[in-house]
């Protein structure tokens, strides 16, 4: 069995994984699995009120749970598949476990493996492989050990990305939530020119 069939049927058995992301490695579970994403928060020692992150296949996937609007696929034209977390309404009406209160950050990562889990489980909800406030471990084997009770981890080599950049465009206009790999004046310019 390949590793993306063996991810696929954990996930819809309600399963945490580990997985490999374009920035670092991640705990997964099927964003519409609320005891699953319990699971993660469980294992991470994360206050339950933290939000995490929802990856997507792509932008029209992205486009059935939140409104993008004109500024959110202009970000997501520029920047997916990429290291950019668009936070944005939802639109949803509840199907996704994932988000806080009305609003979900999503993105489509830069990695071919991940996109197609999403693309066959729908959106996936994923937190970095860390426990609550330490570094995330940059070797599958190293996240594997913090977390020896995830039975499936798929070591994609080393992950030395760093988390994503996370921007808000609940209100329209972008607004900085975590400075990352993309910078604010990148997403300004894109969001102004409209690519």
């Amino acid at each position: 069995m390949s590793d993306l069939d063996r991810v696929v049927a954990a996930l819809r058995a309600g399963q945490v994984v580990l997985l490999p992301t374009d920035t670092v490695y991640g705990l997964a579970v099927m964003a519409t699995n609320s005891e699953a994403l319990a699971a993660v928060f469980a294992l991470k020692r994360r206050p339950i009120d933290t939000s995490v992150a929802v990856l997507v296949a792509d932008a029209a996937q992205a486009a059935r749970y939140v409104d993008l609007g004109l500024a959110g696929n202009a970000l997501a034209e520029r920047f997916w598949p990429g290291a950019l977390t668009i936070v944005a309404n939802r639109i949803d009406d509840g199907a996704l476990a994932a988000g806080n209160g009305s609003t979900i950050g999503v993105r489509c990562p830069d990695d071919a493996f991940v996109r197609s889990v999403a693309a066959l489980v729908g959106p996936v909800a994923a937190s970095s492989a860390n426990v609550h406030g330490e570094p995330t471990p940059e070797l599958c084997a190293d996240a594997a050990r913090i977390f020896d009770t995830v039975e499936i981890a798929v070591d994609g080599g080393p992950r030395e990305g760093s988390a994503s950049t996370v921007v808000s465009i609940v209100d329209g206009a972008p607004v900085l939530l975590r400075e990352g790999p993309v910078s604010i004046a990148d997403i300004t310019a894109a969001v102004n020119t409209g690519t």
